[in-house]
């Protein structure tokens, strides 16, 4: 473990949250010791790591990351950066971070690491170069880096099975794609919290999608009502304008287009909220269009 490592970062941030060390050092140890500590010459003890952090607002678990990961922060931003450009659908900036990562050696230190470059390598494949193969054998690579560890399952890991019944929906082998959805269904009841809320969103409304796809328009809404019910006790948006739209649009596969219409309404003011003018002009156009027949 790198000492030297935790100690800068601890100055780093006492210095940002505005403590001197002697604020630091108070009711935790001497001022001597937080300066032994900071210049890497010691490692605190689990007990005053802990306390220190509670002064600076981290969880505890941060320090020993950065310990064991010298550009932890580094490689949080990229993970970051990557999910934006997935749920964005900037395919080729998400490639082009992918292929300028693979000849950085920190992402192929453990698994984990290269199992995030290998899980968005194959959505490049799958959605552009359209190589479903590969982006399959690649993704199933992907999965098993740290699936097949005795431990609980991960949120990527739920992910890339999310991603898996995602492609097989498009394929059209949606039994194939409800079996996946199913799959992180029962891991999500074995975990005791989700970090990414959004997660159990997206498990819900691709279900919900699959089950119009074939038809079972009522068990459908019920999984958008239930994701609803999740994003508002959760206090997250994401989600909100496309369950609303779903059932709007179950509504009308039924011709009850008077059912419709009010939440393509709410869907509407959701994506306004987000200021998401793509999806903003094709709910106007469905609205005129479920209007034109009442």
């Amino acid at each position: 473990m790198d000492y030297s490592v935790i100690g800068k970062k601890i100055r780093e941030m006492r210095k940002v949250v505005g403590l001197t060390q002697g604020d630091l050092a108070e009711g935790v140890c001497t001022q001597a010791l937080i300066s032994r500590i900071e210049k890497g010459d010691i490692y605190p003890s689990a007990t005053t790591l802990y306390q220190i952090s509670l002064k600076l607002g981290v969880d505890v678990n941060y320090f020993f990351e950065i310990g064991t990961t010298p550009r932890l922060d580094y490689i949080q931003e990229v993970e970051k950066q990557l999910r934006i450009f997935r749920m964005n659908g900037q395919y080729a900036e998400m490639m082009e971070m992918v292929r300028t990562e693979e000849k950085n050696p920190f992402f192929f230190r453990d698994n984990e690491k290269l199992q995030l470059l290998y899980w968005h390598k194959a959505i490049y494949l799958f959605e552009i170069t359209k190589e479903k193969e590969t982006a399959f054998s690649l993704l199933l690579q992907a999965y098993k880096l740290t699936s097949q560890q005795k431990k609980a399952s991960t949120e990527r890991e739920m992910e890339i099975l999310i991603t898996f019944g995602t492609w097989e929906s498009l394929l059209d082998n949606h039994e194939k794609a409800l079996h996946h959805y199913k799959e992180v269904e029962e891991l999500m009841n074995h975990t005791k919290q989700l970090f990414d809320k959004s997660i159990k969103t997206r498990l819900l409304f691709n279900t919900a999608r699959v089950l119009t796809r074939i038809g079972l328009y009522e068990e459908s809404t019920e999984y958008c009502l239930k994701a609803i019910k999740w994003c508002l006790e959760e206090e997250h948006l994401w989600g909100l304008g496309e369950l609303h739209y779903q059932i709007g649009y179950n509504f009308e596969l039924v011709g009850e287009y008077n059912k419709a219409l009010p939440y393509i309404d709410k869907s509407l003011h959701m994506f306004e909220l987000r200021k998401d003018q793509r999806f903003l002009t094709f709910l106007k156009k469905r609205k005129q269009e479920i209007m034109g027949r009442l």
